[in-house]
């Protein structure tokens, strides 16, 4: 289990974060992960605790400042109350230098739905990144300027998401190709949420738990992150 810290944004405002550390190495690499856009909630955390499993320092950072969506609208109107810009370059950024600064000398973000959107604008404006893992969420590609992402980046995509359409998907890879980005994408024969435990219970047609697709998904993390952050 994890605890509740509070960290510093570059600008100095405050952030709440839940924090899970191994067991054993504290000088372990460190992993920012981004939400859903249901918020700070128990399988985010859950995320963590995975991460912290695996042998990472894992942070999410309290975007929603304290607020959890159960359901749709009330998920709807918290992201879309939220400043991305500000979010990847404040407090996603704040994150990753609070992790740096236990002296770890490599440190990732990933993130899932809205946090795999911010995980991509994060690659772009956060300089002290070092890895990047993106799970079905694709920003306003006119955001994604390519040539500013200089970290290894995965990406999971499932084909039969309808909240980021696939095709979206291939626009974004095709524009990655023209930079020299070290990337890699996967597609998965999905839905939205499809590494999400608990999305079955959210009873919304577009969001689907595929435990086969979230095992290979999260293989696969596992395996970059270790060569990207532990090698």
């Amino acid at each position: 289990m994890g605890t509740l810290i509070v960290y510093q944004r570059p600008d100095g405002q405050s952030v709440n974060g839940y924090l899970a550390e191994p067991s054993q190495n504290r000088n372990a690499p460190g992993v920012v992960v981004i939400q859903e856009w249901w918020g700070l909630n128990d399988q985010i955390k859950g995320v963590a605790d995975k991460l912290a499993a695996a042998g990472y320092r894992a942070l999410v950072p309290d975007l929603y400042r304290g607020k959890v969506a159960l359901e749709l609208h009330e998920a709807e109107h918290l992201m879309n109350s939220l400043n991305f810009g500000e979010a990847a370059g404040q407090d996603v950024r704040g994150a990753v230098q609070y992790l740096k600064s236990f002296g770890i000398t490599k440190v990732a973000v990933t993130g899932f739905c809205m946090g795999g959107a911010l995980t991509l604008l994060a690659a772009v404006n956060v300089p002290e990144l070092d890895a990047a893992v993106v799970w079905y969420g694709v920003p306003p590609l006119e955001y994604v300027d390519a040539a500013k992402i200089k970290i290894p980046l995965m990406g999971h995509f499932a084909i039969r998401d309808t909240a980021f359409p696939i095709a979206k998907v291939d626009e974004l890879e095709k524009k990655l190709r023209q930079s020299a980005i070290p990337f890699e994408f996967f597609r998965y024969d999905a839905k939205h949420a499809f590494a999400n435990e608990t999305a079955d219970s959210k009873k919304l047609d577009f969001l689907q738990y595929d435990a086969k697709a979230a095992t290979l998904a999260w293989k696969r993390t596992i395996d970059f992150l270790s060569t990207h952050l532990k090698n």
